[in-house]
């Protein structure tokens, strides 16, 4: 039956291509690749430049398969089909990630996914800042440095890391205690470059902080040497200009890659303003009570509105609801500070007695308790859609805040009151930390057009390839950016793009980065890698790694 059936199918062919034999051609459709070209261009000497991306850093950490999976590093290995040279990279002493400053952590391992959400790796880093390599290394990428930190003498000092003015991802890598980043990479001779990143730490420490100029990072990408405000656009124009000249100065050519909005990654976009659900039953039934609390509350603010103290009563209203999710209580540090008018009102209003004595507490202590409601709700309200709530905030709305309990006690609380006021995000304001607001969206995203103006401007100067990753990160974060059989997004833990800290890429979205340079590469210099189907297959990157890997 089986020769049968397969002479039939045979037959039957044939008599359709009799019937119509220049309608129906069999023959293989695919075309094959042309060959690989690159003009001019020589990768012999192939040097990236950077920050957190360039060197691979992962899952809040760097180490040694995040290293392989850099970006650079796929790139070279594009390169190798041409004429491109070997690639050394300052590796990592493990896969747990993490760093030692004479035996002690100073930064922690890696993230993984244990099932329900990103946790820190239970295992101590074994690679010892102080143990310094011995270079020069092609990967110039150096987590956590700002622009001006690439010309900065001294930034990989080992004895300034203790005290936070030297990075130890550079210190373990500098030719010398006073060298810079970008006299290493230009010492080289380099043939080829990419400059990445440039202008994203200038952003990133001030948003992650919430606008604030305070880590709440842990070791996040560790961008805070030298301070968390935003990096005057007029300073990294006279930066990043300089960095292109040096390592243009012999001719090289090379590709830059812009800055995107930050805040389209999933650091900012993973926690909602309104997570509090009436389900949670350990919020659910307090919402009557938490009503008549803010319902005091909300009356002072319409009062205040009457007589010109405040022009929105509504904006600062709290309201929690019964039957959907409703928004965090956040501190606004633009909003006018009304706490001594909300104690006048308090102490005048002859229900407060009584209000107070709701509580347990003597009709006495109302000068107390009015002081301290004026003192935390002078400049408070719920959050809009409009702000941005940082990743850290996921764990800590609804706990109690151990600073703001202690000075409640401190106050004459007892300690279940001193409890119920001390609830982050509920009745204990989301202090500005955890919270972008819109005003320091405004700042960030100006900042990041004037460094791409800088870098769009350079650029045409000099001829380089541009990647618009700024571009790339709006697609990925609207509607996915594909590659191969793969479309990812920036969602968290299963967009595929992002790493599990919410700000760096996964290896996957980092041999897309690859991929981009190469159509920008050909694009600007006539060369044809994505053509010749010389380019990272997408699909051999995962986008996490095991906690086994150690």
């Amino acid at each position: 039956m089986k020769k049968f059936k397969y002479i039939f199918l045979s037959a039957v062919l044939i008599g359709f291509t009799a019937c119509s034999e220049d309608d129906y051609d069999y023959s293989p459709t695919a075309e094959p690749l042309p060959e690989l070209t690159t003009g001019s261009l020589d990768f012999s000497k192939y040097v990236a430049v950077g920050a957190s991306f360039t060197a691979g850093f992962t899952d809040n950490a760097l180490f040694i398969n995040a290293q392989e999976n850099s970006f650079p590093n796929i790139l070279s290995q594009q390169f190798a089909f041409s004429n491109g040279g070997s690639f050394t990279q300052p590796l990592m002493s493990d896969n747990i990630g993490g760093l030692l400053y004479s035996g002690n952590v100073i930064t922690n391992p890696r993230l993984f996914f244990n099932g329900s959400g990103p946790v820190g790796l239970p295992a101590t880093p074994t690679t010892e800042t102080t143990s310094v390599l011995s270079g020069p290394f092609n990967n110039m990428g150096v987590p956590g440095a700002k622009s001006f930190h690439l010309i900065a003498p001294g930034y990989g000092n080992l004895a300034g890391v203790p005290v936070g003015a030297a990075n130890p991802y550079y210190a373990r890598m500098a030719s010398s205690p006073n060298a810079t980043i970008i006299g290493d990479a230009v010492a080289q001779s380099p043939t080829f470059f990419t400059l990445s990143e440039v202008g994203g730490n200038d952003v990133l420490a001030y948003a992650t902080s919430g606008g604030t100029g305070v880590d709440q990072t842990g070791n996040l990408d560790p961008s805070t040497y030298g301070g968390n405000d935003i990096t005057d656009p007029n300073v990294f124009a006279q930066v990043f200009s300089g960095l292109v000249d040096g390592l243009t100065a012999n001719g090289a050519k090379g590709a830059l890659a812009n800055v995107p909005y930050i805040t389209n990654l999933s650091h900012f976009t993973t926690v909602p303003h309104n997570p509090l659900s009436p389900a949670n039953p350990s919020f659910g039934p307090l919402i009557p009570t938490l009503n008549g609390v803010f319902g005091q509350l909300n009356q002072v603010y319409a009062y205040l509105q009457s007589v010109g103290a405040i022009s929105n009563a509504a904006e600062r209203s709290v309201v929690f609801s019964s039957t959907e999710a409703s928004a965090v209580v956040i501190k606004d540090e633009t909003l006018t500070d009304i706490s001594a008018q909300m104690i006048g009102v308090l102490n005048a209003s002859p229900t407060f007695p009584a209000f107070v004595e709701s509580f347990g507490l003597p009709a006495a202590a109302a000068p107390l308790v009015a002081n301290l409601l004026g003192s935390i709700y002078g400049q408070t309200r719920q959050a809009t859609s409009a702000e941005l709530l940082v990743l850290p905030s996921s764990s800590i709305i609804g706990t109690v805040n151990t600073t703001t309990f202690a000075y409640l006690q401190s106050q004459g609380l007892p300690e279940s009151l001193a409890g119920q006021f001390s609830v982050e995000g509920v009745t204990n304001p989301l202090a500005d930390k955890w919270v972008l607001l819109p005003s320091e969206q405004l700042a960030i995203k100006n900042a990041t057009d004037a460094y791409n103006m800088t870098i769009d401007a350079v650029a045409a100067s000099k001829g380089l390839a541009v990647v618009d990753f700024k571009g790339i990160l709006e697609e990925a974060s609207a509607t996915g950016i594909s590659d191969s059989d793969f479309t990812l997004t920036t969602d968290l833990v299963t967009g595929g793009l992002v790493s599990l800290d919410g700000v760096h890429l996964t290896a996957r979205g980092y041999a897309v980065m690859a991929n981009k340079f190469l159509e920008a590469i050909d694009m600007t210099y006539g060369s044809n890698f994505i053509a010749a189907g010389v380019k990272a297959n997408t699909g051999d990157y995962p986008t996490n790694y095991s906690p086994t890997l150690q």
